[in-house]
């Protein structure tokens, strides 16, 4: 029997790894991200004004300047914790979640008299997660460092999947490619294929952020952690 065909949108360098540990389950991946991660130009006040880091994408951590690599850093999950050790980041903390428990594992850390948070972020993105941090008490400042920006045309390798692959999964890892996924889709004749794919989507917001498209089903993963999206695909 030929292997189940899994669409992986997310970004690279994400993407080949999630390639590489679907072909380790006997599947088989079609890179075809939908976002490109680039940087931004930014200006970051001296390390020294910051008693702690927090990032809620793994693309947040290269941008960050050496002297910023002394400082306590706190990751949403442990890929963005590995990318951060691998950067040089001596102290790093992994909430293993979301932004509701990146911001929570803030509060049981860190104390507002300990300094204020850098909270390194994606164009337009961690607001959210700003708010909550505020409401615990702390001072942070956002600051945008790299900028996901949506590809303007379906990948070749998407297109002939999701035309000729019934009983394909895709994998969707952000909201943002979710949108950019139905904004390429709907109006062209691939909507219809939808009816024969399945979604594994990292969260509710995910998978309601791709529900315009007419999958045969919808699985949400049990904690925001690729981990849990790809036990998706064990049944």
């Amino acid at each position: 029997m030929a292997p189940i065909p899994v669409l992986v949108t997310r970004p690279e360098p994400g993407s080949s790894a999630t390639a590489v540990r679907l072909r380790a389950m006997g599947l088989m991946p079609v890179l075809a991200p939908l976002l490109t991660i680039a940087p931004v130009a930014h200006r970051l006040p001296p390390a020294d004004g910051f008693g702690a880091i927090v990032v809620a994408s793994r693309h947040a951590v290269p941008p960050l300047p050496p002297p910023y690599r002394v400082l306590p850093l706190f990751a949403v999950g442990d890929a963005t914790a590995e990318v951060a050790r691998g950067e040089g980041f001596g102290e790093v903390r992994s909430a293993e979640g979301d932004a509701a428990a990146l911001a929570a594992l803030v509060a049981r850390m860190r104390r507002p008299g300990d300094g204020r948070l850098l909270l390194a972020a994606g164009a337009g993105q961690g607001h959210y997660l700003a708010r909550l941090l505020a409401q615990a008490g702390f001072t942070v400042e956002r600051r945008e460092v790299y900028a996901a920006r949506p590809v303007a045309k379906l990948p070749e390798p998407a297109r002939a999947m999701i035309r000729t692959q019934k009983g394909g999964r895709v994998l969707l890892f952000s909201r943002e490619t979710a949108l950019c996924l139905c904004r390429l889709i709907q109006g062209t004749d691939l909507t219809a294929c939808f009816t024969t794919l399945d979604l594994a989507a990292i969260s509710r917001s995910v998978s309601d952020a791709a529900g315009d498209l007419p999958w045969r089903s919808i699985r949400v993963a049990m904690t925001p952690t690729e981990n849990a999206v790809l036990a998706l695909l064990n049944d």
